[in-house]
């Protein structure tokens, strides 16, 4: 399995008509697992050389609750997140991140994310506790219409 997922128009993270976001593309690869690739601008620099720190968070954050979008419970919010920063995160080199659903008891979630060299050296790790948000919050409200879609490869668009 390899389907693409929803972006967001304006999501720090994966919304495409952000100008300040990363622009991310998130890939479900198995029930529950998802996966993205970046090679993170200067931009996002904090010490030379080095992501500053919230924008690891960032990517974390939004990959571990990806990880529930294959399912039933597509939009959370996230209600605890603890990172453990391992290595430093290197700006300008093709990184992997995966995230993987771990768990789930009623409207809470726990998840997992990681960001890797494209060797499997882990950089940084996540874990989270996500919690969905109520239906009636979305009731009447057409996702497409506030730019949630599965939005064309960067290279089509």
């Amino acid at each position: 399995m390899h389907k693409k997922q929803p972006g967001s128009k304006n999501c720090f993270v994966c919304g495409r008509e952000n100008p300040a976001g990363l622009k991310l593309d998130f890939f479900t690869t198995a029930q529950g697992q998802v996966r993205t690739e970046i090679i993170v601008p200067i931009k996002y620099e904090g010490y030379p050389g080095i992501v500053h720190g919230g924008i690891i968070a960032a990517i974390l954050d939004e990959t571990g609750g990806r990880a529930y979008m294959d399912g039933s419970h597509p939009f959370m919010v996230t209600g605890q997140l603890n990172v453990r920063y391992r290595k430093p995160v290197p700006i300008k080199t093709p990184l992997i991140v995966l995230g993987k659903a771990t768990g789930r008891k009623g409207r809470v979630s726990n998840a997992h994310s990681e960001i890797q060299t494209l060797d499997g050296d882990v950089l940084a790790e996540a874990e989270l506790v996500l919690v969905d948000i109520p239906e009636e919050k979305f009731e009447g409200i057409d996702p497409e219409e506030l730019g949630w879609r599965v939005y064309p490869d960067k290279e089509e668009a």
